[in-house]
């Protein structure tokens, strides 16, 4: 995670292979395929996260079902069209990836320095803790750009709740994969698994609002959010 494409957007992931290798997409004659791993919480659950690794990556490792896997990369985001609108989909791009003998204590971490591109949301969940919900532009080469949802808490949250659209900041935390359920009618509830950042640090990179807040406490607990 050292190089410049990834200066900006670092993902580093351990967990187990929950799913078969599905084909993605091909691009300039390399192909790309779909799994998922399974990554331990300190809370005893786990987060279940979308992986795209290229097919030229996949001869030195075993990704059947079961083994124990690395993953170094960035999290990437699409709008694809699903169920009548478009949606926002996260992806963890691998660019290395190897196989473990075990779980390491800090399997899920990730680091992104981007911009805030919608104000964000204040509330409190129905536990009474505070959050704002925030969607960061990470650009990337080419003239692109990844767009991170993340939530912040506690602290973070009251520092977060008034920066402006543009803000510069830089987060550390873990990607958390989270079910819901959405009501399309007034019969028909479907569920759905939403993806986000949750913030452990974060760092305001503009002079005039420079400051540093971490938070640890509680940053597992995080399945009570209403959608």
């Amino acid at each position: 995670m050292i190089d410049g494409l990834m200066a900006t957007n670092k993902v580093y992931a351990e967990g187990k292979v929950i799913s078969e290798l599905v084909f993605s997409h091909e691009m300039y004659g390399e192909g790309f395929y779909n799994f998922k791993i399974e990554i331990p919480r300190l809370s005893n659950t786990s987060d279940i996260l979308p992986v795209t690794v290229s097919e030229r990556l996949m001869v030195a490792v075993d990704l059947s079902i079961g083994k124990m896997i690395s993953v170094e990369g960035q999290l990437r985001s699409y709008n694809k069209f699903v169920e009548g609108s478009n949606r926002l989909i996260l992806t963890v791009f691998a660019r290395d990836i190897k196989n473990l003998e075990e779980i390491s204590k800090s399997p899920n971490q990730i680091f992104i320095d981007g911009y805030i591109c919608k104000p964000p949301i204040y509330r409190t969940t129905p536990f009474g803790r505070e959050i704002t919900d925030l969607l960061v532009a990470v650009n990337r080469p080419y003239n692109k750009s990844d767009y991170i949802p993340a939530i912040a808490w506690g602290r973070n949250a009251k520092f977060s709740s008034n920066l402006e659209v543009g803000t510069h900041i830089k987060l550390w935390g873990r990607i958390q994969s989270r079910e819901y359920e959405k009501k399309v009618s007034e019969e028909n509830i479907i569920k759905r698994v939403a993806y986000e950042v949750s913030i452990s640090k974060m760092e305001c990179c503009d002079k005039d609002e420079k400051e540093s807040v971490e938070e640890i406490e509680g940053t597992e607990e995080t399945d009570e959010i209403d959608e």
